[in-house]
């Protein structure tokens, strides 16, 4: 029942407000008034005071104060709210259906509210509920008691994808009756009118959109020597601008911003580019780009091959008569490689401090003495030493010459070579054999036209076939390799040009170049390469756009892979990077060609937008007034009987008894000094925060958990004073979205799968903290169990945290050696894992007991474990441990 846009919970209650006239009534005839008779004698009582009197009437304020006490009750009990409900007053189930994709991420926290505020309604109506989410496998919906299930849903996050063909989850719920709250991304998903029917069929439907635009990004591309990405999001009138980050790899190993850019939206447009002109250093350490202040997946773009340009060397003997280009040794090389690769051109010793992918040389028959051994070890670090033969290289073959080079050729060469084809030769030209399974070229297609007319001949070896990669179709080697160390040594041949064969000429002379990741694609992957290979991931995206590992996960096959290249990442493919046998492969929330559009909601759906507040709930002031006047009525009555103040029913008792009831009614109208009294206490931390050692926990909005985290920070204390030089002082509760957290010097962050996400203000404050030599713990307190809800609100609430590459605890680090050489750190559960900042590359091997690192006198800033230290550290007021400890988690 909606009443002046107040509605009621039990609205038959109001009914008892026709009752007031005649209690008014029952009020004005208590106590009866007195009969006035006139009797001589009752002159003999004159003088005489007594103690007892009783007023003729009742005031007529005290009736108008007991009108409202007995008003506000009946009001308070019909349970008044203001504003839109979320769920109607019935005894149906309720459905929550949650799309659950990365297009609510950004307001997940405030659409999860929405969920929990219906929840609570639908449990004060004694109803049962359910909730579905749309990126799920369709399964009918598990009816509960809504107060279990809102205790579930508190944790739930969304998916890195979006949902699949929403019409089966219509299927599953057609027939059914009941009420349903959709939390909807707003966007036109396949299957979603035919769900929106059977929702409409089911009863009463209410969807509920983000506040906030999604803004997805693309993977990027090259153009005309930039970077170049398209930010999409649902067309609106209005324009706007976003900032795209990329980020990728520092000299020391962390995550940095590698440059900025803006993408600009015009009004009513959907996508807009951004361009990125880096120089090569940079571009190739690019990992992702992010768009700024988002918080999703869809916000992400991660790189792989297709965008990272090779740097590849090309070292040929010079050319003496000019104007002979297309008899270059590097000519067509240069063709090739060009277009996706960065050319690099010198000496041996000149390309080789500028990091070259690969180093190719066309008809180099000797390689200085010199320049050999940084060559070696510039290979055996993974580099690829790619040969050409020619006239120079077949000159000094078989003949002992090639002696200064034995060391860089995969095979040992026969003196000469042969031809095959020719006025001066017997015989034909020779064709290409079909590729062996084993091969990299595997897969290619071979045609006739590719003739080869001379090359150089291997010497028959017991390894040889094993080193052949590609073969004439009389069985002689064509392509050869060996490997050494991390790197590889191939050999061709034949000529890098058109002189000894026209396989340079053909599109197969690129594909090669493709499968020995010399050349680059930069149109993605094919069909053909995704297919021929098993795929690892390697770094997951996260629904609210965070990295996660993915080294532990098993690895896809090619046919999932490119079916989720094609239809967008699924359960069984999540979005992030995969490493194959030869390239990596970016899978991305939003792909090329990719469209985001709003669904056409009918006039029908009754739309909210997750920024509009819930509705005001009067029944608690309500009750509250009612209270507060009937107390006021009973100071009153007191007064008015004698019992307060003298036994006289006077103006002047009359008056005391209106006063206490005004002082009442000022006590309701009058705001409480909350604000003030809370900036007190807040300054009041701070100040004692500054006369010594304060520990401090991350305040959760759990009151188990923040009381746990206060008792365990005071008991580390007196051990740290017992044992130690170090006295702190109490412990105090920390509120990162308004307290100061540079009084500090360690924060103990206990995760509650309840605890809202910090805001943008709150985050920025927490990397400064960061950086600014402050330390946090981040404790699960799960016992490292994977499925614990804490492990997914943790990655939830550090997004957006500057938190550096992490590690295992290891054996000489710190941590175990500052006043016991300790070999783990148990809390009430142990075994599980220890994470700290990783070690930079090249410090791994330092000496025992030497500081892993510098930044922070070696301290790291951040450790995330699961051993619910708090728990077993918390005394009680008399310093007894209150929490048992367990004997750990295998």
């Amino acid at each position: 029942m909606t009443l002046l846009g107040w509605s009621f919970a039990a609205p038959a209650l109001l009914w008892g407000l026709l009752a007031l006239p005649v209690l008014w009534l029952i009020l004005r005839a208590m106590p009866p008034a007195p009969i006035r008779r006139y009797f001589p004698a009752v002159i003999l009582l004159l003088g005489l005071n007594d103690a007892r009197r009783s007023a003729d009437r009742t005031p007529w304020w005290l009736l108008v104060l007991r009108a409202l006490a007995v008003a506000a009750a009946i009001v308070g009990f019909a349970g008044p709210s203001r504003g839109p409900l979320l769920v109607g007053q019935s005894d149906a189930p309720l459905l929550i259906v949650m799309d659950a994709s990365w297009a609510q991420a950004q307001d997940w926290p405030a659409l999860r509210e929405a969920a929990l505020v219906a929840l609570a309604e639908a449990g004060r109506q004694g109803r049962v509920a359910a909730s579905i989410r749309l990126t799920d496998a369709p399964a009918p919906p598990q009816w509960q008691s809504a107060d279990v299930l809102a205790a579930s849903l508190a944790a739930a996050i969304p998916e890195a994808r979006a949902p699949d063909d929403m019409s089966a989850f219509a299927q599953v719920l057609q027939g059914a009756r009941f009420e349903t709250l959709w939390l909807s991304d707003g966007l036109n998903h396949r299957g979603r009118d035919a769900l929106l029917a059977a929702l409409q069929a089911a009863g009463p439907l209410v969807v509920i959109l983000p506040a906030r635009p999604a803004y997805g990004m693309a993977p990027a591309g090259f153009e005309k020597g930039e970077i170049v990405a398209s930010v999409q999001r649902l067309a609106t009138p209005l324009p706007a601008e976003v900032t795209v980050l990329a980020i990728g790899t520092a000299p020391n190993g962390a995550q940095a911003e590698l440059g900025r850019a803006a993408a600009r939206f015009d009004s009513g447009a959907a996508a807009a580019s951004v361009r990125f002109r880096l120089p090569p250093e940079l571009r190739s350490r690019i990992t992702h780009f992010d768009i700024e202040g988002q918080r999703s997946a869809g916000a992400v773009s991660l790189t792989d091959d297709t965008l990272k340009r090779r740097k590849v060397a090309l070292i040929a003997p010079s050319v003496a008569a000019e104007g002979l280009q297309l008899l270059s040794p590097t000519h067509y090389l240069n063709v090739a490689l060009a277009p996706t690769s960065d050319i690099l051109r010198g000496t041996i010793a000149e390309v080789l401090p500028q990091g070259p992918d690969t180093i190719i040389l066309a008809d180099v028959a000797k390689i200085a003495a010199s320049e050999a051994e940084s060559l070696t070890a510039w290979i055996n670090q993974g580099g690829t030493l790619l040969r050409f033969a020619g006239p120079r290289l077949a000159a000094v073959a078989g003949n002992g010459e090639e002696e200064a080079g034995d060391d860089f050729l995969p095979v040992r060469l026969r003196a000469g070579g042969r031809v095959t084809g020719g006025a001066m030769s017997w015989g034909e030209s020779k064709t290409l054999a079909p590729f062996d399974a084993n091969s990299p070229f595997a897969g290619l297609q071979v045609t006739e036209d590719v003739t080869v007319t001379a090359q150089v001949l291997a010497q028959p070896d017991p390894e040889l076939a094993a080193a052949t990669l590609a073969a004439l179709a009389d069985g002689t080697p064509l392509v050869t390799r060996r490997n050494l160390g991390a790197g590889q040594i191939v050999l061709f041949h034949i000529t890098a040009n058109a002189e000894w064969s026209n396989l340079p000429l053909s599109g197969l002379f690129v594909q090669m170049l493709e499968r020995l990741s010399v050349a680059g694609r930069s149109d993605g992957a094919s069909a053909q390469d995704v297919l021929a290979s098993a795929w690892q991931p390697e770094r997951l995206t996260g629904p609210f756009g965070n990295a996660q590992d993915g080294a532990g996960l098993a690895g896809v096959s090619g046919g999932d892979l490119w079916d989720a290249l094609q239809a967008g990442p699924s359960a069984a493919v999540p979005a992030g990077l995969y490493a194959g046998k030869t390239r990596k492969i970016a899978l991305n929330v939003v792909q090329t060609g990719d469209e985001m559009r709003a669904f056409d909601w009918p006039a029908t759906v009754r739309l909210r937008g997750a920024d509009q507040r819930p509705p005001v709930q009067a029944k608690g002031p309500l009750l509250a007034l009612a209270a507060l006047l009937m107390m006021t009525d009973a100071l009153a009555s007191l007064v008015l009987a004698g019992r307060l103040g003298g036994g006289q029913v006077s103006g002047r008792s009359m008056r005391k008894a209106a006063g206490l009831a005004l002082i009442g009614l000022l006590f309701l109208v009058l705001p409480a000094p909350q604000a003030q009294a809370q900036a007190v206490a807040t300054d009041f931390a701070a100040l004692r925060a500054t006369r010594g050692v304060v520990l401090a926990h991350v305040m959760t909005g759990d009151a188990a958990v923040d009381d746990i985290a206060a008792a365990g920070l005071r008991g580390l204390g007196e051990v740290l004073a017992y044992r130690t030089n170090i006295e702190p002082e109490l412990p105090i509760a920390v509120d990162i979205e308004t307290d100061e957290l540079d009084f500090f010097p360690f924060l103990y962050w206990p995760i509650s799968a309840q605890q809202a996400l910090p805001s943008p203000k709150a985050l920025a404050k927490l990397n400064r903290f960061l950086r600014t030599g402050g330390m946090i713990m981040f404790d699960t307190r799960s016992g490292d169990l994977p499925s614990a809800p804490e492990g997914a609100a943790l990655q939830a609430l550090t997004v957006g945290l500057d938190i550096p590459p992490l590690e295992p605890v290891p054996q000489d680090h710190v941590l175990g050696r500052s006043f016991y050489l300790l070999d783990g750190f148990p809390g009430r559960y142990e075994g599980g894992p220890v994470w700290v900042e990783a070690a930079p590359e090249g410090t791994a091997d330092a000496p025992e007991g030497m500081p892993f690192r510098n930044l922070n006198d070696g301290v790291t800033p951040v450790i995330i474990g699961s051993h619910d230290w708090a728990g077993a550290w918390a005394v009680d007021e008399n310093l007894s441990y209150m929490l048992p400890v367990g004997r750990g988690v295998a």
